[in-house]
């Protein structure tokens, strides 16, 4: 393969994992207009229609899609071996790209970049929020956060959080208004404000737990939303109760009395945080001292969350 060739190829599979011209042009240092100039000659070459382009997106064709499927682990078996060969003991450099919980980026990350870029400041962080549940793999990222019961198989998880609680919640007026559930069932007589999934669209049901019995309930109510800052701001006023992780901006409301917990003894905790990356590639020095960053093992601390193979 001529490295005229070669280079077409890493560009489209550039393209297809981030579902983007800008970002991949970003990433491979071009300008979208040369970058865009490298895919019409390999459509060219090779005589048929990679992409699909429209003004807001671009998709593999179906000859597109075969063609990322076969040759994209090829290239980044290609990078792996690259990264080995310099070896664990290079300095960490280059893009790291994570992709996040919104939930993990305000408790986890954001509190530690200024430290991150200090120590680390060849290291280009590329964090993606993302609510839904991506393949890290498949579209090129280099690790993952998410809760621990959603983690991908053939994956090496590092704990970040301890457990999580579930909380249920609703405003002091709201249940002024209609009462305090005592079981799951009476959600049946309250609106209930729902999270759907990004990507999927699928609406979450609610898990609760008490002394061995669980309980799947999925209710109705007025606010339907897959972002934090319309889910939480409903409950605050007034709309209905909210079942949701802990998170800051529920616990503040709950310390200072916008919001009363509900179904306390019904609400079980779920696995914590945990860092997540494939375990066939070679870990990066950029991504190890991404690790050891959100560990504060950089400080030096000397109990640090388990690691292993997601499950």
């Amino acid at each position: 393969m001529r490295g005229a060739e070669f280079a077409e190829l890493k560009a489209f599979v550039a393209v297809v994992d981030r579902a983007s011209f800008a970002r991949a042009a970003d990433h491979l240092g071009l300008s979208r207009s040369a970058l865009s100039q490298v895919i019409r000659q390999l459509e060219s070459r090779l005589g048929v229609r990679l992409l699909n382009r429209t003004t807001r997106s671009v998709s593999p064709t179906e000859p597109g899609r075969r063609l990322h499927e076969r040759i994209a682990p090829m290239l980044r078996d290609m990078d792996d071996a690259v990264a080995q060969a310099v070896g664990a003991n290079a300095r960490a450099a280059g893009t790291l790209r994570i992709n996040t919980l919104s939930m993990a980026a305000r408790k986890v990350i954001a509190p530690r970049l200024g430290r991150f870029a200090k120590a680390h400041p060849e290291v280009v962080l590329d964090i993606v929020i993302d609510d839904g549940l991506s393949d890290i793999a498949g579209e090129g990222f280099d690790a993952g956060i998410r809760v621990g019961g959603r983690l991908q198989k053939d994956m090496v998880a590092v704990r970040l959080t301890p457990d999580i609680e579930l909380l249920a919640v609703a405003s002091p007026d709201y249940l002024a208004r209609h009462g305090e559930p005592r079981t799951p069932a009476d959600l049946n007589h309250h609106a209930c404000i729902n999270w759907r999934f990004p990507g999927s669209g699928k609406v979450a049901g609610w898990e609760f737990k008490k002394k061995g019995k669980a309980v799947e309930f999925l209710g109705e109510g007025t606010v339907i939303s897959n972002h934090q800052d319309i889910v939480v701001p409903a409950a605050l006023q007034g709309l209905g109760i909210f079942y949701a992780y802990n998170d800051e901006g529920i616990a503040d409301a709950l310390q200072d009395g916008r919001l009363k917990r509900v179904l306390s003894d019904w609400s079980p905790s779920v696995p914590g945080l945990y860092l997540y990356y494939s375990s066939r590639r070679y870990m990066l020095p950029a991504l190890r001292a991404f690790i050891d960053c959100l560990l504060d093992r950089d400080l030096g601390s000397k109990d640090h969350p388990t690691s292993g193979s997601a499950r």
